[in-house]
């Protein structure tokens, strides 16, 4: 969903939270996921190691930052586009 129409008082499915479409909620599934309330306190990073795994092949770095979108925003932080936390995952995770 796009950021600025996410109320997380309304999370219902993974396609309620930022910058999750269908594909990604996909993923979330395939890691075993069932609501997004369980991504809570989850850590982007290591969500995106699982998924290489579980897929078998390095997905692109832009998911990292779509994991942290989606990790801060259950942390209490706004709502941000994915792109807003590039710099940082270049920063601290070297991808």
């Amino acid at each position: 969903m796009h950021p600025a129409k996410v109320d997380l008082a309304r999370l219902y499915t993974f396609t309620d939270l930022p910058n999750i479409g269908p594909a990604m909620a996909g993923d979330f599934v395939a890691l075993g996921y069932t609501s997004p309330q369980q991504l809570v306190d989850a850590d982007p990073y290591e969500l995106y190691q699982r998924l290489c795994v579980h897929s078998g092949v390095r997905q692109d770095p832009c998911v990292l930052d779509v994991f942290m979108s989606v990790t801060r925003f259950l942390s209490g932080e706004p709502p941000q586009p994915w792109w807003a936390y590039t710099a940082e995952r270049k920063r601290r995770y070297q991808l």
